[in-house]
């Protein structure tokens, strides 16, 4: 039975378990939840998610949000299959794996996620992007840059010399803050925006980014 995955390919967190899916080579239908209609506030929805966010997996029996929780549930349920995005058979790499990935929920993603909004959302809802956030946070990530360029320095990706579940979950955030005026920030700093130029290069997020356009359904 293919897995089921409801969201939309615009949505920053549903464009995460599909870089992972592709990733892991699974088989899987993309239920499409359209936002514009509200229909991730519906009842049909809400008993899937009951606070109304995509993305949600469905395999079998199991229901599963939190495009993290699922993306690690993938890397064990897919393990065998495609990448090893959370690097099984060695315990320390693993560990490392799972401290970045850390990094990436709660120093990179709340900084770079509130200067997206400001651009992508702030429009959509007849709002200005206000620049006073964009320059909080742009402030918040540069910090955070620093920190990746002095460790991209000495490994090719984030958890080491190999490409995993963490370096994953930063692309679709980055995916559109690069297509901001604030993408100098990252191209600034060599070793940032070669692991960048890196992982968006790769065949998952060719089949994902082309779907990844904010205001159109």
């Amino acid at each position: 039975m293919a897995l089921k995955l409801h969201g939309a390919p615009m949505s920053t967190c549903t464009a995460r378990v599909l870089f992972c899916l592709h990733e892991k080579e699974a088989d899987f239908e993309l239920v499409p939840v359209d936002l514009f209609a509200a229909e991730h506030m519906q009842p049909p929805f809400l008993a899937k998610n009951p606070f109304g966010l995509i993305p949600v997996l469905e395999d079998g029996d199991l229901t599963l949000f939190e495009s993290r929780a699922i993306t690690a549930y993938l890397c064990e349920k897919l393990k065998e299959s495609g990448t090893d995005l959370i690097r099984h058979q060695n315990l320390k790499e693993a560990a490392t794996v799972k401290q970045w990935m850390e990094v990436e929920a709660h120093h990179f993603n709340p900084a770079i996620s509130k200067i997206v909004f400001q651009f992508n959302v702030a429009p959509l809802l007849g709002k200005a992007p206000d620049q006073a956030i964009i320059d909080e946070n742009l402030e918040k990530l540069g910090k955070v840059l620093e920190v990746y360029e002095q460790r991209l320095r000495t490994s090719k990706y984030v958890a080491g010399d190999f490409y995993s579940l963490a370096d994953l979950h930063h692309i679709p955030y980055t995916h559109y803050f690069m297509k901001t005026s604030c993408a100098k920030v990252i191209n600034d700093r060599p070793h940032v925006k070669a692991w960048w130029e890196d992982i968006s290069s790769r065949p998952a997020f060719m089949k994902v980014a082309p779907g990844m356009t904010y205001g159109e359904k």
